[in-house]
């Protein structure tokens, strides 16, 4: 065998694997369907690849699946949590977990533009940590691990000039993802300037859409985890009853159970690996803590001006923090009110009144899970709110949105000195 031939033996399956690879994520043709268990699994998963696709998604959401975003308190899966519960007695919806520790409005702003389609006139749920309205409003590596070229272009394709998109397109500028690539960078910055895109602007995007489309098709639903394990075993230690009674009878000796070792009402797990030695050195840590002024307020606006022109019937929950931590830590409880108050304002003023407001229930035993999330008694709380939310036909919402919100105005207005429902 000569030279020549042992190369090709050596390289040739290497490079028609990758032939049949390009002319996969080229075909016009969409070749992926995934089974109703990838649906199960993907909708608790948490995965960064999920939460980035659209595939799996937009299936999903077309069926019985409806949207709960948030961030972090998703993950807190203890046999009280919404995908247990619907699971368990057979609702007639079924969680679709958007969001994880780091996604914030913006993120899931862009998030939302790969099911536009699938939002339109209907349901979900939203949670808004007030944690988010920090001084210096999102991380830019948080905002960065759940970029996805995929959700920017699918917006570009879409573009109209609206001060939300000049808004949405400058924000993302402001991050290191929004200048990733050069091609979509030039866009953004046509975009922030109210200037149309180009023709070939177009065709770019034309291209990449399909590339990424198909890699979604292809990849999305790799490793998704064992988060759905957590939901069955969950499953089974709910009563047969779904009465609030049984469910916070059930919920009070789970969080007994489980908050044995700290006086903080905090789960003993995550007391002992996250807490445990570190304790003392917290005490007033959290005195200066503001979120009364923050570019997240209009970040927050582009999810809500998403919802109104998607009509989009939602469901804000406020959740609150753990009472004994924040006494502990110093962490002002005025200035909290003061964020809900001023989170609540920019709802109702725009037609979005439909509040499950919590935030006044942290000191209840065994509500939180641990320092700031949600936990057995909490999530029956939301339960409450959620399972006449999703099982009753509700008024169509008129929403009537304000783009004074964009506004530095609005994200710098100090609720101590200034009357909210002035704000026009």
């Amino acid at each position: 065998m000569n030279s020549s031939k042992r190369l090709w033996l050596i390289i040739g399956p290497v490079i028609t694997a990758f032939i049949i690879l390009l002319l996969l994520l080229l075909s016009p043709i969409n070749f992926a369907h995934n089974s109703a268990e990838t649906e199960r699994r993907a909708a608790v998963s948490l995965a960064p690849q999920v939460f980035k696709g659209r595939q799996i998604k937009k299936q999903a959401l077309a069926g019985k699946y409806v949207p709960f975003f948030g961030s972090s308190e998703l993950s807190r899966m203890d046999p009280l949590h919404p995908s247990v519960l619907a699971q368990k007695y057979h609702r007639n919806y079924r969680p679709f977990l958007l969001g994880a520790a780091g996604t914030q409005s913006l993120t899931q702003y862009y998030s939302m533009q790969t099911i536009d389609t699938q939002m339109k006139n209907k349901k979900a749920v939203f949670i808004i940590s007030p944690q988010w309205f920090v001084p210096q409003g999102a991380r830019p590596d948080a905002f960065g691990f759940y970029y996805s070229k995929l959700q920017t272009v699918g917006w570009l394709q879409q573009i109209q000039n609206t001060k939300m998109n000049r808004y949405a397109a400058q924000r993302l500028l402001e991050m290191p993802s929004g200048h990733s690539d050069h091609a979509i960078a030039q866009m953004l910055r046509k975009v922030a300037k109210g200037k149309p895109l180009s023709n070939y602007n177009r065709l770019q995007l034309s291209v990449s859409a399909l590339i990424l489309s198909h890699e979604d098709q292809l990849f999305s639903d790799y490793r998704l985890g064992h988060n759905l394990s957590k939901i069955d075993k969950g499953v089974k230690q709910l009563p047969d009853s779904q009465s609030y009674a049984a469910l916070d009878k059930t919920a009070t000796t789970l969080g007994k159970e489980n908050t044995t070792n700290n006086s903080l009402g905090i789960k003993n797990s995550f007391y002992s690996n996250r807490l445990r030695g570190h304790v003392a050195e917290l005490k007033g840590e959290q005195a200066k803590f503001d979120y009364r002024k923050s570019p997240e307020y209009s970040d927050f606006e582009l999810v809500l001006n998403q919802f109104a022109q998607t009509h989009t019937d939602v469901l804000f929950i406020l959740p609150p923090i753990n009472e004994r931590w924040a006494k502990y830590t110093g962490l002002n409880r005025e200035m909290i009110d003061q964020t809900n108050n001023k989170i609540k304002q920019q709802l109702s003023s725009q037609g979005f009144n439909n509040v499950l407001d919590l935030s006044q229930d942290g000191g209840q035993p065994y509500f939180m899970e641990d320092t700031i999330h949600l936990g057995w008694r909490g999530w029956v709380a939301v339960d409450k709110g959620v399972r006449p939310f999703m099982a009753n036909k509700q008024a169509k919402p008129q929403y009537h949105i304000n783009t004074r919100y964009y506004s530095k105005d609005w994200q710098q207005l100090d609720p101590t000195t200034q009357n909210l429902t002035s704000f026009k």
